[in-house]
């Protein structure tokens, strides 16, 4: 009978070992993995996979696009079993380390790398933007005989477009003669990390009677919620009811990427999900088990990759009506009845 209990144990040990040897990296993009957005997505679905998978995890921040690659390196040479690359702009750097190694797994995501040893994860963002579009559209007061709301991109890129048409495409759904403002940050990488310029074009949105302003934006999406907080005040600003009419004179936010609406709670009516944390976690899990594959994994409405969050904090400013109708053309989307497009 010991002999058994011996035996078991150290199977056990063998087996929880084997899972704590897999290693996996990590290498951000310009916006740092506390950009409450896109890379905090990312490392959430990374900590919980330590968390619950027992892996080793590593991060690094380089702050410098020339730094990237030379990180991923050094995870490659150490033979770690699993590197990330957060965001489009490592694309190169994960196809020059991929190739010089090519036994070790690498994972891109918002970007294709065409090498058998990497996973690109990509997301479907317009089609949950087409239905933050919608509720923005509904949420939005009539100034003048006339609705407004705002858009505010990071850096301008093909992949931000697919933020905005869907956004657009669903608030027209709602009124097709709603105008929707649109700016972006810049033109660079510094884009995604300039709260300063975001709030700037935030106010200057609100100028133009913008009621709700959804930012596509990483870390400079801050921003947004600093010109919130001097709009509105710090309180909720939940819609009142006089004489039978909504009494509305707030501005709101739409957050993106992650849920973002305990940033400024009651101003932020919901945040489009872009499930990065899943589409890591997933990986993570696979590449343990060892059925990662390379080539293209997409993520969208129809497998939870994407959405908008309804939680404590926006409750009170998404009616059941709302949330019905929204729902619905959520179905749709699935379905095939509505194709969202993804570009201008």
């Amino acid at each position: 009978m010991k002999k058994i209990i011996a035996v078991l144990l150290l199977s056990l040990v063998m087996t929880v070992q084997a899972w704590a040897e897999i290693r996996v990296g990590m290498v951000f993009d310009a916006g740092g993995k506390n950009d409450r957005s896109f890379n905090q997505s990312a490392w959430e679905g990374a900590a919980k996979a330590k968390k619950e998978l027992g892996i080793y995890l590593k991060d690094v921040e380089p702050g410098d696009s020339s730094a990237v690659e030379e990180a991923m390196r050094a995870f490659a040479s150490e033979g770690y079993d699993l590197i990330f690359g957060i965001g489009f702009a490592n694309a190169t750097a994960v196809k020059n380390v991929a190739t010089e190694f090519p036994k070790i797994k690498f994972a891109i995501v918002d970007a294709v790398v065409d090498l058998p040893n990497v996973s690109s994860l990509l997301f479907k963002e317009h089609e949950a933007s087409y239905l933050v579009g919608m509720i923005a559209a509904m949420r939005s007061r009539e100034v003048n005989n006339k609705r407004v709301v705002g858009f505010i991109g990071g850096m301008e890129i093909p992949l931000i477009h697919k933020f905005e048409v869907g956004y657009r495409e669903g608030a027209r759904r709602i009124y097709p003669n709603i105008e929707v403002v649109v700016n972006y940050v810049g033109n660079t990488p510094t884009a995604w990390n300039d709260p300063a310029k975001a709030k700037e074009i935030a106010k200057a949105q609100i100028g133009k009677g913008a009621s709700v302003i959804y930012a596509a934006a990483g870390g400079s999406g801050n921003g947004l919620f600093d010109a919130l907080k001097e709009e509105n005040g710090r309180g909720p600003c939940f819609p009142k009811v006089s004489k039978g009419e909504r009494v509305d004179k707030c501005v709101y936010g739409i957050g993106v990427d992650s849920n973002q609406n305990y940033i400024v709670p009651g101003q932020i009516i919901t945040s489009m999900l872009k499930r990065v944390d899943v589409s890591v976690y997933d990986a993570i899990k696979k590449v343990q088990s060892g059925d990662l594959s390379g080539g293209i994994h997409v993520y969208g409405l129809n497998n939870n990759g994407v959405g908008y969050a309804l939680d404590k904090y926006n409750r009170k400013l998404i009616t059941s009506k709302m949330e019905k109708v929204v729902n619905l053309f959520r179905k749709k989307i699935i379905d095939g009845e509505i194709i969202v497009p993804d570009k201008r």
